[in-house]
């Protein structure tokens, strides 16, 4: 396993961890995770890839060793924190973003806003939310409203054994091995409640709770889509064929078609007994993918 090393990138409001592997010297990698999950859980990825890789993992703000905020969170805060990552680690030229789920969603607009600063993304089932229409802001903003006066708590778990149990459980592609390494790293020492909603002390998601806030503002796929269409670089869909992600896509016809023909240059690739978290359950295939397409 190759050992990961901690820096800390501060930015105005809060301070980001960010992992790092590889060599100084080699070809710069950024690998961003998605929503409730962190950058440790990159590592079956890397130490399944072949060549050597600078690789530069954030840790988003309100997820693992970074600075959680207690408050609720908005989207475009991530973008600026992938900005201020990008220009700290590589202030010249284009770079390459790997990115799931919420980690590729990232890469697929800051692309688009940004193209000059990237040279190709691959975003491992990061396509975008479900589409929303206007009838459904007065509920959401009634959901915020009463989210505001009851803020969100984690559930919480014994020990870190029944947190591994949980993820194998909603994972069939999982092993024990790699369930038992991610209770190290996606889970912390923290308070919660029980399924009685009772407050209890003990083992939680190693995310700050306000992520489980909805959102005040409605997402709009047609803004989304016409960023995507200012990408100019390479594109690379990638997802997991027994993904809950592409059966959503199925109940939505042209959905899958109208997305991916925004992008300019766009390829896909599917990863076989994947479920969404795709980098958990074949990293090998997945580091084989992402290798191939920057090479």
């Amino acid at each position: 396993m190759l050992t990961s090393r901690s820096e800390y990138l501060d930015r105005p409001d809060c301070r980001l961890h960010i992992r790092r592997w590889g060599r100084l010297d080699a070809p710069m990698l950024f690998l961003l995770h998605g929503w409730m999950d962190v950058s440790a859980s990159f590592q079956f990825v890397v130490d399944a890839l072949e060549q050597d890789w600078n690789i530069v993992a954030p840790d988003w703000r309100g997820f693992g060793p970074s600075d959680w905020l207690g408050r609720p969170y908005f989207f475009a805060e991530h973008l600026g924190d992938l900005e201020a990552i990008v220009d700290h680690y590589a202030p010249e030229g284009p770079v390459r973003l790997a990115g799931h789920s919420m980690g590729g969603i990232l890469s697929c607009l800051y692309a688009g806003i940004r193209p000059a600063r990237v040279a190709g993304v691959v975003t491992l089932e990061g396509f975008g939310i479900a589409p929303t229409r206007p009838e459904m802001a007065p509920e959401r903003y009634q959901n915020w409203l009463d989210t505001l006066k009851k803020p969100p708590r984690m559930h919480v778990y014994a020990d870190r054994a029944g947190f591994a149990r949980r993820l194998l459980h909603s994972d069939r592609f999982l092993t024990a091995e790699r369930a038992e390494f991610l209770a190290k790293h996606l889970a912390r020492i923290g308070d919660g409640e029980n399924k009685r909603g009772e407050r209890r002390h003990g083992i939680i998601w190693n995310g700050d709770p306000w992520h489980k806030a909805p959102g005040a503002y409605l997402f709009r796929l047609e803004e989304s889509m016409a960023i995507w269409r200012q990408v100019t670089c390479p594109v690379l869909w990638v997802a997991g064929r027994q993904s809950w992600v592409v059966r959503e896509y199925a109940t939505r016809p042209g959905d899958w078609e109208a997305r991916r023909a925004c992008f300019a240059e766009v390829s896909e690739k599917w990863i076989e007994d994947a479920d969404h978290m795709l980098h958990h359950d074949q990293p090998l295939e997945v580091a084989r993918v992402v290798e191939d397409f920057f090479a």
